[in-house]
């Protein structure tokens, strides 16, 4: 018996939609993460970039659960002296709905620049944008 691993050329590329709209945010980018990982496939290796491209649609739409709307905090440090600067998700989600979901998929993703090199292949809407999609997309179920 041999274990497969695949090389980078052995490797299709395929395009997967999701529609956020309504979509409970941990649950929709877990689910975005291990596609874009390539987590799906039988050829998965943990060394080599096997993922698919990601098309997030409604970005804006996105729910949480429970009190997270006004409990749930994003920081982020400026490096100075009390430069912390903390916002809430329901702030993030009117200024920057994007980031919302970038975020949480990016915290899931190995943290090498293998992982950025799958983040990129990740690309968000909202709902007032309107992306060509590719003809021969399959959808993303949650």
């Amino acid at each position: 018996m041999n274990t497969y691993s695949a090389k980078a050329k052995d490797v299709k590329k395929e395009y997967f939609i999701a529609n956020a709209d309504g979509k409970v945010l941990g649950r929709l980018a877990s689910r975005i993460a291990a596609v874009l990982a390539g987590k799906h496939k039988p050829i998965y290796t943990p060394h080599v970039d096997t993922g698919d491209y990601v098309i997030v649609l409604n970005a804006d739409k996105i729910r949480v659960t429970g009190k997270k709307t006004t409990q749930k905090i994003y920081a982020s440090y400026s490096g100075y002296p009390s430069g912390l600067k903390e916002t809430d998700f329901s702030t993030v989600l009117k200024r920057k709905p994007k980031d919302i979901i970038r975020l949480a998929v990016k915290r899931m993703m190995p943290h090498n620049r293998l992982g950025e090199k799958m983040l990129r292949k990740m690309s968000l809407y909202i709902a007032s944008e309107k992306p060509a999609l590719p003809k021969k997309a399959k959808d993303i179920t949650v």
